[in-house]
């Protein structure tokens, strides 16, 4: 039932942004899925996402950055296959969290400074806090808990 309530909240926070419902759906499902296997919340991920790509699958910015969590062509000769679409849902996702837990765990956990290596901004507040308010206004999440019988 947890599964259901999260999915089901926050569809219904992203519904503006991805109107389709079926799309929708499959890139929570993604998101919650790729997330959890880096060891990542979810919701900081849709916080991320938010401020990267403003959930726009086909995303480049200026420095050719791709995809929703903006993940740069470099990391898939670092990391992957050298066939490897980062406008695909799940490996663009996958790249992402995998490489943002990769810079918590170089940062001992310290959100602040791994959001900064994410964006290349280490040191500078603007990113790491915009990420934080985008994740916290937006995309908390206080788990469902089932009624006792």
């Amino acid at each position: 039932m947890e599964a259901v309530h999260w999915l089901d909240e926050m569809s219904g926070r992203l519904v503006k942004r991805m109107p389709n419902q079926e799309h929708r759906l499959e890139f929570l499902r993604a998101v919650h899925y790729e997330a959890k296997r880096a060891g990542l919340d979810p919701q900081l991920v849709l916080g991320l996402i938010q401020v990267e790509s403003g959930f726009k699958k086909y995303a480049v910015s200026s420095a050719g950055a791709r995809g929703y969590m903006q993940v740069m062509p470099f990391w898939v000769k670092l990391i992957g296959g050298r066939n490897d679409n980062l406008f695909h849902l799940r490996m663009n996702l996958r790249y992402g969290c995998t490489i943002l837990k990769h810079y918590l765990d170089i940062e001992k956990g310290d959100l602040f400074r791994a959001l900064g290596r994410y964006n290349g901004s280490l040191g500078r507040p603007e990113y790491p806090n915009a990420v934080r308010a985008a994740w916290e206004r937006n995309w908390h999440y206080t788990p469902w808990v089932a009624p006792k019988p």
